[in-house]
Formats: structure tokens, sequence, C-alpha cells
């Protein structure tokens, strides 16, 4: 088995050799064929998120090193344990990653992506920067039959996060809005599900003019640079008062500034992105003007499998892929790391 490992954080990866895991019980190792670069990737290789004001959250506990990163996951069976059973050797899949402990309340609601103790592949426990990955149970497989091989691993992660932040905006009506803040890799695949499932109701706002273009290119209605003063007022004389709903794939301090300043009356921000950074908050404003924060981290096993079968129907247009070997993941990082990606870098091992 040949990964590409974390040795020390904030240090390169290095690439190992070993033996194939070998499965037991419920357990079920998997070829790879794909693995996306995520974001998640760049905070868990560096060790910490940025809280702002010179604080950071560190990300360095729960795994071991050498660690291998890695969860948007394709390919197909290599083994299966003596108890895995529902699937066969061959099969080609997708795998779910946002594994929990499996007795707590978050798991029995099937919420494990929301677990507490999870037991995430390529955050937790060792992920796709390799040819092989071992998976606790099937029921984390999903047919990915007739999904496009370079994209069906992305919707784990980048595409399962921006459809489950996109199910928690609701029901909106014939006039409201949403606009998707950041079109890098989650964000671009956020505007390719939001027409699925709102139609042509999508304002984008980027600061990297290419990324704009890219947007509009993919049939958002309006784009807007955010660092341009006036940018808030035009996105609030454009849709009569502001948007319904931010989408907010960065995460940063100015990006939420600048969100809130496009939310209408009643409006509703969900946070996604972990760029970093902190707000301060005038708590009588926010009730005065009926707006709430919500935070959406990935998505449930029951969402991944919804989102699957809209993928399948055709619903969801394609983001640009472009496929690195795996031994280019340190490259990988950087560019992502530097803002050079748009869509997803998928490493083929």
């Amino acid at each position: 088995m040949k990964s590409q490992k974390i040795i020390g954080y904030g240090e390169p990866l290095k690439a190992f050799e070993e033996p194939n895991p070998q499965p037991i019980g419920t357990e079920v190792l998997v070829s790879i064929s794909h693995c996306g670069v995520c974001h998640s990737d760049l905070h868990i290789h560096d060790g910490f998120f940025s809280l702002g004001n010179n604080r950071k959250l560190d990300t360095s506990g729960g795994r071991d090193l050498p660690f291998t990163l890695g969860h948007e996951i394709h390919g197909k069976v290599a083994a299966l344990g003596p108890k895995a059973t529902g699937i066969d050797v061959m099969d080609e899949c997708v795998v779910y990653p946002w594994i929990g402990c499996g007795t707590c309340a978050q798991c029995e609601n099937g919420q494990e992506n929301l677990c507490g103790s999870n037991r995430n592949l390529g955050t937790r426990k060792d992920g796709g920067f390799s040819d092989h990955v071992l998976v606790p149970h099937p029921r984390y497989l999903l047919n990915a039959t007739g999904v496009p091989s370079g994209l069906a691993g992305t919707y784990m992660c980048s595409g399962l996060t921006a459809y489950s932040a996109l199910k928690k905006v609701g029901e909106i009506s014939e006039k409201d809005k949403i606009l998707i803040l950041g079109i890098g890799g989650v964000g671009y695949m956020g505007l390719q599900l939001a027409r699925a499932l709102f139609r042509e109701t999508i304002l984008c706002a980027d600061i990297d003019a290419s990324k704009r273009d890219a947007a509009f290119k993919a049939g958002a209605k309006e784009v807007y640079d955010p660092s341009e003063q006036t940018a808030s007022k035009s996105v609030i004389r454009d849709t009569s008062g502001g948007v319904f709903a931010v989408l907010d794939f960065v995460g940063s301090e100015a990006s939420v500034g600048f969100g809130r300043k496009c939310l209408r009356r009643g409006g509703r921000l969900i946070l996604v992105g972990l760029f970093g950074g902190g707000i301060e908050i005038d708590l009588p404003l926010m009730a005065l003007q009926g707006h709430s924060m919500i935070g959406s981290i990935t998505g449930s096993l029951s969402e991944a499998r919804d989102l699957l079968a809209l993928v399948k129907k055709g619903k969801v247009a394609e983001i640009p892929i472009e496929e690195r070997p795996l031994d280019q993941a340190n490259s990988a990082l950087d560019d992502l790391r530097d803002g050079k990606v748009i869509g997803r870098v998928v490493l083929t091992p």
C-alpha cells in the first residue's frame, strides 16, 4: 500500500509503502481510484484553525502520526471481512467518511457527522491519500455506478457539505434570492447544487475575478466583488431589500461581515467555511433584524444517499476537476492554500 502521510504538522507529506490492511469483522478494504483534496485537509495538515486575534484551535489531537489525509474517496471493493455483507469484491463505490461512535444521541438520530467521538476517515482514521483504505462497515459504501469517476468521491465532502448547507435554507418564495459567498471547491459545487434545488435565484460573490467569471458562466444570476465598498448595497438594491440566505463557504471575518450586510430582515447566514477569525455581534440588532446564523458541517448518511440520487438523475452540473498523481499531493495542498484551484483537484493513486 502506497500512501502520502503527515509526519509533522506543517511539514511536507512523505511517501510510505507498507502491507495492505487486512479487513476483520465487518470491515471492508477499498482500492482507491480517486481522492479529492479539500480545504479541511489544509487545517489538519497545519495542525490548527485560526480563531483570530492570534488565537488558534489545535487540530493535532485525536490521531497518531504518521497519518493519511483524504476523505473524498472513490474506488472498488478489494477485500471483505468475514462479517461484511451486502457488498461484493469489485463493486464500485464512494466512501461516506463521517463515521461516528454508533452509540451517542447524534449517531442514533442518523447524524453521525455530528458525533463528538467520531472515527472520521481522513481526519481521525487513515484516509484516501493512498491506494487503499479500510472502512469499518459496508453501510458506509454507496454505489457510484454511473457517476463520473473524478467527481464521485468529491460528492462525499464538497458536494455533501454544500448539499446539507443548502437544505438548511428551507423553503423560499419566488421573490427571494440566495447568495453564495466564496466560489472555491465547495462554493462552486454549492452553486451547481443550488441551481438544481432553487432554480434561477442564485447570486454569487468572490474577491477573485476569475472565480466570479466562472460562477457567471456556470449560471449565477449576478456576481459581486465583496472587496468593493458598494458591493453589499448593490446586492440589496438588486434584490429589493437583501437576500433571504447567505451560504458562506469562506468563513472569514470579512466574508461573514459582508454576508450579514446582504441579508434581508428575517434572513439567515449559513456558515460553512473554515478560513478562521472571529466577529463581534450587536445582539439587539440581531434580534431586531430577525437574523439567524447557522453552522453547517458535512452532512448525514441519508443526505449523502439523497445527493447521489440527485446526481444520478442528471440534475447536478459537473464542476471542473483536475486529476493529479498521488505523488503530487504536496503541490495540490499548496495550490489550494494559495487559492489557485477552481473546482477540485483529485489525486489518482
